[in-house]
């Protein structure tokens, strides 16, 4: 990872500890840069350095409107008005580690074909717990490829429940 995207997920962590919400705006900073990732037209917009930097804040102003928190709005205004919209999503990233870290916890990424309540959610991070000895703290990405289940990504742990690869797997040993 590149020295600009730690040095902005550092001073995004500050602020976030300053501001004595590191959970609740590390987790709507990764929905952002997970919707800025996934969306092309989005990320071109927030990267164009031909477009005027007021202009690209008021495009992730309009989109967080009443979704975040105005810290977090504040600190996605303060990336992309910077020039790094491009990087929002590894920004967004890194600085999910770093709040789970600190926190005693590493991130799990959870990639379901639908999304998943907070009591799913709850119930997941406590079967990650026990299965992988390590408390985590679970992002949750809504990815239509996944047919069924869930694949998770723990560091560099893949735990691959998803319906395609049971499916994969019966026909390998048909």
């Amino acid at each position: 990872m590149s020295e600009r995207i730690n040095g902005y997920a550092d001073a995004v962590l500050a602020i976030a500890h300053a501001e004595g919400d590191v959970k609740g705006i590390s987790d709507e900073l990764f929905v952002v840069g997970r919707a800025v990732d996934t969306n092309d037209d989005l990320r071109a917009a927030i990267s164009d350095a031909r477009m005027p930097a007021e202009r690209k804040i008021q495009i992730m102003d309009d989109l967080l409107d009443g979704k975040a928190r105005a810290a977090t709005k504040g600190l996605v205004s303060m990336v992309v008005g910077a020039g790094r919209g491009a990087d929002l999503g590894k920004i967004a990233a890194a600085v999910a580690e770093r709040a789970a870290t600190s926190a005693g916890k590493q991130v799990a990424t959870v990639r379901s074909a639908v999304a998943l309540s907070d009591d799913q959610t709850s119930r997941l991070a406590t079967a990650l717990a026990a299965k992988l000895g390590i408390e985590v703290d679970v992002k949750v990405i809504q990815d239509s490829s996944v047919v069924g289940g869930l694949i998770t990504t723990v560091g560099d742990t893949v735990i691959d429940g998803s319906v395609r690869t049971r499916l994969n797997r019966l026909r390998e040993s048909l």
